[in-house]
């Protein structure tokens, strides 16, 4: 996940979304390039990583393309940069502070694109409340993320971890953030295998992390 986030959920942080509802998401004009942006290199243009056409790219392609051509988009401070027509919504997790030229790279910007209902997981998670959801929810991390304690929640850095064997910089996966933690009771949390695993497995906050191609790019 994910999230910004003080608490991050499988690499996602989620500051805006305390703000904006991704069901219901407020009626602003879509954001302009900052005209005195500084340009980052590295996308397919040599455009400004603050400008809505680097944000739209980069969250977008966080979930599949027949999901994030027509999903809501939202910058960092909830923002909308695109309304959609899907029920997906997209947008950074990266927790940490925002560089003063934007993030470098989509995988350093951590974007994520998940349904309602994960939404509501993320905000619960948050807010550190029970959530109200009426079926599991699903979240795309296809840019992966910069590193999580597989165990515990927060940690933003592989020194901070209790066991440093248990952080994982994740590339593209998929998650499942379940109604009922407890289904996923008994599900390994190897994240080795490449087989789906969970994540702050025992918590109220466990959900399932499914790797797909590139999972392992990021790791050692």
């Amino acid at each position: 996940m994910m999230k910004i986030f003080p608490i991050i959920i499988g690499g996602v942080a989620l500051a805006a979304c305390s703000q904006v509802s991704p069901e219901n998401s407020p009626a602003v004009e879509i954001a302009a390039a900052p005209e005195t942006a500084e340009t980052t290199s590295g996308g397919p243009e040599d455009i400004s990583h603050l400008s809505a056409e680097w944000q739209i790219e980069a969250y977008s392609t966080a979930g599949p393309s027949f999901i994030g051509e027509n999903a809501t988009i939202l910058s960092v401070d909830g923002t909308v940069l695109r309304e959609g027509t899907n029920g997906w919504t997209c947008m950074p997790g990266n927790p940490r502070p925002v560089p003063e030229e934007g993030w470098g790279s989509a995988h350093e910007a951590m974007p994520v694109c998940g349904d309602s209902e994960a939404f509501k997981w993320m905000m619960a998670y948050m807010n550190n409340t029970e959530h109200d959801m009426l079926h599991d929810g699903y979240m795309w991390m296809l840019h992966g993320d910069m590193g999580e304690d597989n165990t515990k929640a927060g940690v933003l850095n592989k020194a901070d971890a209790e066991d440093p064997a248990n952080w994982i910089e994740s590339g593209a996966h998929l998650m499942r953030m379940p109604k009922d933690p407890s289904s996923l009771d008994g599900m390994t949390t190897d994240f080795r295998s490449g087989a789906p695993y969970v994540m702050f497995s025992g918590t109220p906050w466990a959900h399932l992390m499914i790797p797909v191609e590139g999972y392992y790019d990021y790791s050692e």
